[in-house]
């Protein structure tokens, strides 16, 4: 094992070359080993790749450098770290998943008008139409009951954090996505919309009155459940923006009839 120990130290350290020590095995591979990769080699770097292909050769080389974790990447001889000492070293943002995001939300909400724009081509041949902007509140209410329905313990913990209902009544945060996706189904298909747009305007009201509660009255600065329990998507503008499509949209589909346009 000598011989191998001592390879760990043999590197190119000539400009513009770095050399990447990263976990591959059978049962794992590192993946901030290949964004590490991937980074050097976007930068322009020649990355000399080194893997370390069973638990005693990762643990040998950790002692070797006396790290704790790998990937290590190293510059010029230098050891620069791992993934996200390495992104601090060329001068980018922090990569930490665990931060405050409003990136689902925004995903959310651009796939769900790339959606609604596209059903309009196919049913109109015309991209932008009033049932386009109906189909849009309608798909996001349905993504977003689909990922909160994927782990449902996870969000009923997080919304019972702060919707005023669920605190109240428990069982209404297990409910709660059911009857979103129930009412964005409806919407879609423009049916029953004596059922969808009391069902809606309820669950927007009540959310909007909580988060705004929330939020801007008792100054709390939580995590929003509206992408199901796990999400890192704070409490805020968004959140509330969800609940007032919903109720906006149910007010709009209840007057269409009164104003004679078709559903």
């Amino acid at each position: 094992m000598a011989a191998k120990i001592d390879m760990f130290v043999q590197q190119d350290t000539s400009a513009g070359t770095a050399a990447l020590y990263r976990m591959v095995t059978a049962e794992h591979i590192c993946p901030f080993g290949l964004k590490a990769r991937d980074l050097l080699s976007r930068k322009g770097y020649k990355v000399e790749d080194h893997l370390l292909t069973n638990r005693q050769e990762q643990e040998d080389f950790k002692a070797q450098h006396q790290v704790d974790t790998t990937p290590q990447v190293f510059i010029q001889g230098e050891r620069i770290g791992g993934y996200e000492a390495l992104r601090s070293h060329l001068g980018l943002a922090s990569a930490d998943e665990d931060g405050a995001t409003y990136q689902p939300v925004i995903a959310i909400f651009a796939m769900a008008a790339v959606m609604a724009l596209a059903a309009s081509v196919a049913v109109y041949d015309q991209l932008l139409t009033l049932r386009a902007a109906e189909w849009f509140i309608a798909f996001s209410m349905c993504i977003l009951a689909v990922l909160k329905l994927q782990d449902l313990a996870s969000f009923s913990s997080g919304f019972l954090g702060y919707d005023l209902l669920a605190q109240r009544v428990v069982r209404y945060a297990y409910v709660y996505p059911f009857a979103e996706g129930l009412a964005g189904v409806l919407m879609i298909a423009g049916a029953l919309t004596w059922l969808s747009a009391p069902v809606a305007f309820f669950i927007g009201s009540v959310g909007a009155v909580s988060v705004f509660k929330a939020v801007y009255i008792d100054r709390r600065d939580i995590r929003c459940a509206c992408v199901g329990g796990g999400s890192n998507v704070p409490l805020g503008l968004l959140s509330l923006t969800e609940n007032l499509m919903m109720m906006a949209m149910a007010i709009w589909m209840s007057l269409k009839p009164a104003l004679g346009l078709a559903t």
